[in-house]
């Protein structure tokens, strides 16, 4: 079972369970218990509760398939699973997300080698709901950037309390010729309107058993062409999600939750930037496939 967000024609956005290739309409069966996102979010077990919420569902309200398609205010759609939380990051957390970082530095960029032994992690902020793409929407290349690689990324999604509550899949879109040009252009680099993308659905962490063997893959097209694909698995990341999470707690409050990035082991190749129309595609295949067009 996975939880999404999507849009009702003429009834707006609302909350979705998908069981196979079905999507059952939760603010229809409850708006008092389910028509809140972040309230089912904060739930003290999101997979019980939606085991419960399976329970009491009736006729589906489409297939997956309806959803999982460019969208209009005519048709319904997949929103991008988030609503008042704000979008954090972690960086340097693969061996080869280290070395790319390092290569794209004209000075070697030493210091992206210490934080990767170092033990505390980088941390920074990437969006707020606004500034996220739905999947299906564009994301955007900097207009002052020459060099825009998408990172396919697993995201956590943390309740107010500190606990994981699921994972989703996401798209930190970064300009890594600002980012190579000095370290303290990373905001730049990572934080503009369309950034990040999310989605397509959450499934809750209680219903996997082991994270770290889920596998991620990128596909990128241009043209209808495939220009890059690559895989990595989760096992491949240094840092632990307890670990990533405890670090970003410190000092922080979240009361609506909060949207954890983890960090890429998929970089293309240093030749390789994202041009306008190309498409990106990032796979989870426990949680799907998260779609987008490059504006």
């Amino acid at each position: 079972m996975k939880l999404c967000r999507f849009w009702r024609p003429g009834r707006g956005a609302a909350i979705g369970l998908a069981i196979g290739d079905e999507v059952y309409d939760l603010s229809a069966t409850d708006a008092n218990r389910y028509g809140s996102f972040t309230g089912l979010i904060h739930a003290e077990n999101l997979a019980a509760e939606l085991a419960e919420a399976s329970s009491r569902i009736g006729s589906p309200y489409c297939s997956w398939q309806e959803l999982d398609r460019p969208g209009g205010l005519d048709k319904p759609h997949l929103l991008a699973p988030i609503t008042r939380q704000e979008v954090w990051a972690a960086g340097v957390t693969y061996l080869r997300s280290r070395d790319a970082r390092m290569e794209e530095s004209p000075d070697g960029g030493s210091f992206y080698d210490k934080v990767y032994h170092a033990a505390r992690p980088e941390l920074f902020f990437k969006a707020t709901a606004r500034r996220v793409s739905a999947p299906h929407e564009p994301v955007r290349l900097r207009c002052d950037s020459r060099w825009n690689v998408p990172e396919p990324e697993l995201v956590l999604f943390v309740n107010s309390r500190g606990s994981l509550a699921g994972f989703t899949i996401g798209n930190d879109m970064s300009s890594r010729d600002i980012e190579g040009e000095n370290p303290l252009y990373l905001p730049q680099a990572k934080v503009y309107m369309g950034c990040c993308a999310l989605g397509p659905a959450v499934i809750p962490a209680a219903a996997v058993k082991d994270a770290r063997t889920l596998a991620i893959r990128l596909r990128l097209s241009r043209g209808g062409t495939v220009c890059f694909e690559g895989s990595t698995s989760i096992a491949q990341m240094k840092r632990s999600f307890d670990e990533l999470i405890e670090y970003l707690f410190r000092e922080q409050e979240f009361p609506d939750g909060v949207l954890l990035l983890t960090g890429t082991g998929l970089v293309p190749p240093d030749s390789f930037t994202l041009q306008s129309g190309d498409v990106v595609e990032i796979t989870v295949p426990e949680i799907g496939t998260l779609r987008n067009p490059v504006a």
